[in-house]
């Protein structure tokens, strides 16, 4: 058995058939639609030992070639440990070629949950050997990730949701209901880790958990979850449109801005932004200053930099990130018919360069 931490991996044993249940049944389909529809065989499951991980990891047995399971042990709660352990054994009795546990250290700004989140995904991601990362967030993740960004207000990219596979990390189950892994663990004779994270109201999600979702339920009549999940889809689908659009349009904004005859480091073209729609627009110079090293893209910073296109007043530089130095910041200005970026210092004012 892993040690935590070792980074060691567990022999594998003969995988027993899960039982025909529906629970079973659902949760297998889910997986064997995933696989076929991305073509792997061979995969990582991120397991924690509850019981999404622990439905996925059994139905991702029964579906791919091979399985290998990855045990992030964050080491914020007493015993640990045995819980990273518990969750090795399980892989390996259930067929998983390996079962590697690592133990990490959650550092960082953001909030506990937001610094776990790095650890984890750092630590998924440096041992998937290559492999796609199976995850198991099911519908229910879905609705509240959709709940959470319409309370953010952020637009709709924050309210899409979870992508089935953002390479290299895939959610076969996002169709499939926390009710229905817990009933496959109980079919399986399992009993589930239940982090006490999942309980405490002090985090939103939780709150959003055990709250906001079941009133809305109980207010709309039922079907809540699932109708918050197609419209995560739905506007997953109309985004990657308009991403696209927005791609092609960047790119004739380069092309128009390096024409010119003063295109030494120009940005896009202020007329060729101008002329397209808000929403094929504001997506541009987003993937635009994300290239440029901005960290700080809010709606309001984007919409922003969209009057310095169509509604040019005369206005200053856009804050749209920290600066490599302290006490500096990466800005977005108007000059000769393009934007630009530039690092200044917090106090500094920066001149417009236009002729415009």
């Amino acid at each position: 058995m892993d040690r935590p931490g070792s980074g060691l991996s567990v022999s594998a044993q003969p995988a027993p058939l899960p039982p025909e249940t529906p629970a079973v049944h659902r949760v297998r389909v889910a997986v064997r639609s995933w696989v076929a529809a991305h073509g792997v065989r061979e995969v990582t499951v991120a397991l924690s030992g509850g019981a999404d991980s622990a439905a996925l990891t059994v139905a991702a047995v029964a579906e791919a070639d091979a399985v290998h399971a990855v045990i992030v042990d964050h080491r914020l709660q007493d015993g640990s440990g045995e819980v990273a352990a518990r969750a090795a054994e399980f892989a390996r009795d259930r067929g998983c070629v390996s079962a590697t546990v690592v133990a990490v250290d959650v550092t960082g700004g953001g909030g506990p949950e937001a610094a776990a989140r790095t650890a984890r995904y750092r630590a998924l991601d440096e041992n998937r050997a290559g492999r796609p990362v199976l995850l198991g967030h099911t519908l229910d993740d879905q609705a509240e990730s959709v709940l959470l960004g319409l309370g953010r207000g952020s637009g709709p990219r924050s309210i899409r949701g979870m992508a089935e596979f953002d390479d290299p990390w895939g959610r076969p189950l996002l169709g499939v209901r926390r009710t229905q892994t817990r009933q496959m663990c109980a079919d399986l004779g399992y009993r589930p880790y239940e982090d006490p994270h999942n309980a405490d109201p002090r985090f939103t999600r939780v709150r959003l958990r055990a709250e906001v979702l079941p009133l809305l339920e109980d207010v709309l009549g039922g079907g809540v979850a699932e109708s918050l999940a197609r419209t995560a889809v739905q506007l997953r689908e109309d985004g990657d449109v308009l991403d696209a659009d927005a791609a092609a349009l960047l790119e004739e904004a380069l092309d128009a801005a390096a024409s010119g005859t003063d295109s030494h480091g120009a940005g896009p073209d202020i007329a060729v932004l101008s002329a397209a729609p808000p929403a094929v627009r504001r997506r541009a110079v987003r993937a635009w200053l994300l290239t440029r090293g901005a960290t700080a893209l809010t709606d309001r910073s984007l919409r922003a930099v969209d009057e310095l296109l169509v509604r040019w007043r005369g206005q200053g530089p856009v804050a749209v990130g920290r600066g490599p130095e302290a006490g500096t910041r990466l800005v977005v200005i108007r000059r000769r018919g393009t934007l630009s970026t530039e690092f200044v210092a917090r106090a500094a004012r920066t001149t417009e360069g236009s002729d415009d």
